[in-house]
């Protein structure tokens, strides 16, 4: 086992490093969701106007899932040069990198002005986005995690994981004040933009967080061993793909959970159930609140327990709520839709709140920033890219959300098993390795 001695500037601020992990997540995330939102609501009658509501929602929604795709490309570039030259370059990079798509969103012509290069271009930007996440998250993750003492990295981990939460939050609501303020004609006109251009003011504040941190203790120790890797991708494949495997199949819970509460259901509850778009973001909201407030307890619960007992949790709860999910939503009731949401987003904090370090703590330094990045952003292809396309077309084509909750349950049962095959890692070292010393993993 490693005995790697803190050093000295491990004592760095601890809120410098939450602020600088959080600061971009939320922002990065922001950025993604804003595009979830716009998809819901009004880029299927601007971008692709010749299709009907349906088919154009669909197209709206298969461009939300271009990011997806995107973000393991993202992961597999951002954690080559993570792995290989430092965290902290990436994460500013990845900021930059994000931030430059979603402005271009902001910027681009609709259908009506310039024809079938709007779509392609939506497209672009829309990749854009998705390869600037794949290098955020693994980067935001490793920054908490590899300053983090030990026995404290789920809580420390908390950091980034609730900027989603509150990225969610301030999407939301930029779309949910814009509606107040404006007609439905300006909004679709121009009004939708807004968000996407206000991402430029929260880059800027973001990089200049970012700049002001040092490299994290735990990679230039490595680098003082000289155990940089030619190839992490090659070296986390060869070494460790079975883990790669299991984690990544083990996490398409939280991203099909989470899409399926904040985009797929805004669209459903608008298009089939006819209800106020107003009142599904608020709840859309209320429970981003409840995911925010649980992820730092369940994450710290995760210290304390072990992060497979938690997330092991989060599968049995979501599979026990998928069809009450959708009873409730179904009742137009907004109390009752503001609790199908919430308790669904606690489900989802279980599996994603103990994410942060268990991801991490399951690879080598050498590979860590790829193994953890491609990991929780090859979940997101069929988590987040998939779901809000297939639950559209199974509502359309049984005329019922049955099939979505049954669709919920299946994912649900398929990552409580890989949780339960993978190793518990909350009493590693992170200086250590888990193929040359596997029986570190057992907590």
């Amino acid at each position: 086992m490693s005995t790697i001695a803190p050093p000295a500037d491990r004592t760095v601020s601890t809120t410098r490093i939450a602020v600088a992990s959080f600061i971009g997540t939320a922002i990065e995330f922001y950025d993604f969701y804003i595009y979830g939102t716009a998809a819901a609501l009004v880029l299927g009658k601007l971008f692709f106007p010749t299709f009907s509501a349906l088919a154009g929602t669909l197209a709206a929604f298969a461009t939300f899932g271009v990011g997806f795709v995107a973000r393991p490309i993202g992961a597999v570039i951002f954690g080559h040069f993570g792995d290989r030259t430092g965290r902290k370059a990436m994460l500013v990079t990845s900021l930059l990198v994000m931030g430059t798509g979603t402005v271009a969103i902001g910027l681009l012509p609709t259908y009506g002005t310039v024809g079938i290069a709007a779509p392609v271009l939506l497209v672009l930007c829309r990749f854009l986005q998705g390869v600037g996440l794949g290098g955020e998250w693994g980067g935001a993750v490793l920054l908490a995690t590899e300053y983090a003492p030990r026995g404290k990295r789920g809580l420390w981990s908390s950091f980034p994981q609730m900027g989603p939460a509150i990225g969610f939050i301030v999407a939301g609501g930029s779309f949910l004040l814009l509606g107040r303020v404006m007609d439905d004609a300006a909004f679709e006109s121009w009004g939708w933009r807004i968000p996407f251009l206000a991402s430029a003011a929260l880059v800027v504040v973001g990089y200049y967080i970012r700049m002001r941190i040092a490299e994290t203790p735990v990679f230039r120790e490595a680098m003082d061993r000289n155990e940089r890797t030619k190839a992490p991708i090659v070296d986390v494949v060869r070494r460790q793909g079975a883990t790669l495997a299991l984690s990544t199949c083990a996490f398409i819970l939280a991203h099909t959970l989470f899409y399926t509460i904040t985009t797929f259901a805004l669209s459903y509850g608008t298009t089939v159930l006819d209800l106020d778009k107003d009142m599904l973001l608020l709840c859309a909201m209320a429970a981003a609140l409840v995911l925010g407030l649980a992820t730092p307890v369940l994450a710290v619960l995760s210290d304390r327990i072990g992060r497979r007992t938690v997330c092991l949790s989060a599968g049995i709860l979501a599979a026990l709520w998928a069809y009450p999910m959708f009873a409730l939503i179904n009742t137009g009731e907004p109390l009752l839709i503001g609790l199908a949401m919430a308790v669904g987003m606690l489900a989802f904090a279980a599996l994603y709140g103990p994410m942060g370090a268990f991801l991490p703590e399951m690879f080598a330094t050498r590979y860590r920033y790829t193994g953890a990045s491609v990991a929780y952003n090859a979940s997101g292809i069929v988590g987040g890219g998939v779901t809000p396309v297939l639950a559209t077309q199974l509502v359309a084509s049984t005329d019922s959300s049955v099939p979505v909750s049954g669709y919920i349950v299946v994912i649900a049962l398929i990552s409580a098993v890989c949780v339960w095959f993978l190793k518990e890692t909350h009493t590693t070292d992170l200086g250590y390795d888990p193929v040359a010393a596997p029986d570190q993993g057992q907590g």
